[in-house]
Parts: C-alpha cells; sequence; structure tokens
C-alpha cells in the first residue's frame, strides 16, 4: 500500500447525492481538493458515525474548497434508501458513491477481497489528483472528522508553503518548521 503521493486511478461511478443520483468520475476532482472516504457498508454501525461526523464537517470542508465523496461497494440506489431511512445519514449532503464492482475501491488498494467490502480507508487528494494523506482502520475502529479536517488544512498549507512542514498536532496559524541542517537533533 504505497498510495501516497501517486496519481488517483481514472473511474466512473454512480452516486447518490442531494436527492438524486449523478454520475461521478475522476474528471469531477480535478483541480480541487478532494477526500475520499471509503466504508464497509450501508446500514451498519460505526459507519454511519463517521459519515454523520464527516457530513457535520462538510460546509468547513467545502469552505476550503474541499469535495467529499464516501464509497462503498453497495449501490448508489442502497445509499438513497439508506439516505431516507436514517436521520443521520440524510443530513449528508456530499456525493455517496456506489462501487458494487469495487472498481474504485480497489483502485484505493482499501478491498477486503474475501469480503467484497471497503476497509475503513480516508484519502486526502491534491487538485492534481495525488493522494497526500491516508488513514486505515480495522473494522471497530471509528474515525474523527476533526482530525481529518486538520489533516486537509496541513495538506493545503504545505502545498502552498514550499520548503515548510506541519509537525505533529499542527494546527492552523501554529508555527511550522523548515527543514534544514540547523534543525538536525535540536527537535
Amino acid at each position: 500500500m504505497a498510495l501516497i503521493n501517486t496519481a488517483i486511478k481514472p473511474f466512473k461511478a454512480n452516486a447518490f447525492k442531494d436527492g438524486e443520483f449523478v454520475e461521478v468520475s475522476s474528471e469531477d476532482i480535478k483541480g480541487k481538493w478532494s477526500v475520499f472516504v471509503f466504508y464497509p457498508a450501508d446500514f451498519t454501525f460505526v459507519c454511519p458515525t463517521e459519515l454523520g461526523d464527516v457530513a457535520d464537517k462538510y460546509e468547513e470542508l467545502q469552505s476550503r474548497g474541499v469535495e467529499v465523496f464516501s464509497v462503498s461497494t453497495d449501490t448508489h440506489f442502497t445509499h438513497a434508501a439508506w439516505h431516507q431511512s436514517s436521520d443521520t445519514i440524510n443530513k449528508i449532503k456530499f456525493a455517496m458513491i456506489g462501487d458494487p464492482t469495487g472498481e474504485i475501491t480497489r483502485n484505493f488498494d482499501c478491498m477486503r477481497e474475501n469480503m467484497g467490502l471497503a476497509d475503513r480507508a480516508t484519502f486526502v487528494v491534491d487538485p492534481e489528483g495525488i493522494v497526500q494523506a491516508m488513514e486505515i482502520t480495522s473494522e471497530g475502529i471509528g474515525r474523527d472528522a476533526d482530525d481529518l479536517v486538520r489533516k486537509v488544512k496541513a495538506a493545503q498549507y504545505v502545498a502552498s508553503h514550499p520548503g515548510e512542514v506541519c509537525p505533529a498536532k499542527w494546527k492552523e496559524g501554529e508555527e511550522t518548521l523548515a527543514p534544514s541542517l540547523d534543525l538536525v537533533g535540536k527537535i
């Protein structure tokens, strides 16, 4: 799994977004920051808590020029049914991509082949389609949208400030580092 600093593979899929079915493709993300949130299955337990958490941060991510896509191996029809039946999922405004063939999930190298389900995986992709950050957790460990937003901010900062890096727990507005020989062994 060496996807950091690699380009995402082309894809085209059906999604459920804002009460309708839409087609989503890799062409849609060109020139924009994107987040892909893979999860095992609709109508489950940890997944709605994570997607609801991301939905709560969607407006903030949008204000930063970031588009969000959730992806599971369910169909876009299943996403629509889940959206209509769950108060938590009903607040989602981003595209919920159906990947029943698993092509997109495999492209991001997060398919559980023995189950046909996506891992719990998140990818931050820059405007050139390059993976800048990723996180994968096991089945029972939910992700935190606050940390996702922090990682997006750090990735955007580093992209716009060549020669600077963000230290652990960096928050927007805090001091960054400029790697140099002067810092070696002094941090």
